[in-house]
């Protein structure tokens, strides 16, 4: 028992008051007495008890009545002062509970049987007091992540290209779509010699902020290995080796690259454990091009380029695995060789393509995907 805690008798009883006052204070408690409950509600404003002992059955207003005053304070100080009632035999204990008290105590009282209530409710009222403090600290952080989590969003927002490069005699269409404010995938664009253009798509480990500092990473890298490479291979292993010797192995990422010459529409493809590159020829269907290395930053690795012909109303897509993982609701989801299938080779246009992939990937308008979403479609004109 921690000595010294202040406990108020609320008994019209002068005899029971004073014999309660008596056997509480030989057991170390510092007691106060009122008569009547109209005064108790005052004094828990001016010096608030530990612990309320409260007759049930008083004059004017009783125990019950003013157990439920005490409840609805505004100050939640106040309101959850522990009380214990004091009842007489046939009186209703279940009417003491309703209105609110912690527990309650038959008369004739025993000293034992007093205390350990008495006790058990300082117990208790610590613990709802440390873990009300807990339950700030956690909504503080909370708050404070939250912060974080929307400074993430806004600097990966502005790491994604808001606007695709104006091609002639091509219309290029994107989306990206994180489970949550940040994620891991992550795409991009830059011209590199002879007036080609690499477009290039990855997809970090997790989600997050750890995955969205990854494709902050990963954005620089490539920047880093398009201004030093002109093939998509050597890019590629560029990144490759900067991701090794950053991360030892521990982190990585897939990617996939197409380097795109606009005036005739050849392109080179690399792949580095990334889901296939999808070519819709039109009006013929959809063929696939796998990776052919493991992702970036485990191991050194070979990059071999897939050589290729766009033809005039062809397209190209690059997208993360967002769009054929596992459903929420455990209902199965596209493989790439399904996605494909279910791609319409007279779309009319990139963005036409894109939405078709969406559509695929979340058949349910209701349900939201269950990882990042990120694509980039580039389309021949007819």
């Amino acid at each position: 028992m921690e000595a010294g805690r202040l406990i108020l008798i609320v008994d019209d009883d002068a005899a029971s008051r004073k014999l309660l006052a008596r056997m509480l204070s030989s057991a170390g408690y510092n007691c106060r007495e009122t008569d009547n409950a109209a005064s108790a509600l005052k004094f828990v404003h001016e010096e608030r008890p530990d612990v309320l002992l409260l007759d049930f059955k008083m004059p004017e207003m009783d125990g019950d009545e003013a157990l439920r005053r005490l409840r609805a304070d505004p100050n939640p100080a106040i309101a959850q002062i522990p009380v214990i009632m004091l009842t007489g035999h046939g009186e209703s204990e279940v009417i003491c509970l309703e209105a609110g008290a912690d527990d309650f105590v038959i008369k004739p009282i025993s000293p034992e049987v007093l205390r350990a209530r008495i006790e058990t409710q300082l117990r208790l009222h610590s613990l709802r007091i440390q873990l009300q403090q807990q339950n700030q600290q956690l909504e503080g952080w909370r708050r404070n992540f939250e912060r974080d989590l929307a400074a993430a969003r806004l600097t990966q927002q502005s790491l994604i290209p808001q606007k695709p490069p104006e091609l002639p005699g091509w219309n290029i269409a994107a989306c990206y779509r994180p489970v949550i404010e940040v994620g891991g995938d992550i795409y991009g664009w830059l011209p590199i010699k002879n007036d080609r253009w690499l477009f290039w798509i990855a997809d970090a480990t997790g989600h997050g902020a750890a995955a969205a500092l990854m494709t902050t990473l990963a954005k620089l890298l490539f920047h880093h290995g398009h201004a030093e490479h002109d093939r998509p291979a050597a890019v590629m292993e560029a990144v490759n080796n900067d991701l090794r010797g950053i991360f030892g192995g521990r982190s990585f990422m897939s990617a996939m690259c197409v380097a795109l010459d606009p005036k005739n529409g050849h392109a080179s493809v690399v792949g580095a454990g990334h889901p296939p590159l999808l070519i819709t020829r039109f009006g013929r269907g959809t063929e696939a091009i796998v990776s052919s290395a493991p992702p970036l930053g485990l191991e050194h690795s070979n990059f071999s380029e897939t050589v290729l012909e766009l033809n005039p109303g062809d397209a190209f897509t690059l997208y993360t695995d967002g769009f054929f993982g596992p459903s929420k609701n455990g209902r199965p989801r596209s493989t790439p060789t399904q996605l494909a299938g279910m791609i319409n080779p007279f779309a009319p246009s990139a963005d036409a393509l894109l939405q078709l992939m969406l559509k695929a990937a979340t058949p349910d308008s209701s349900e939201s995907p269950p990882d990042d979403v990120a694509a980039v479609v580039v389309r021949r004109s007819n």
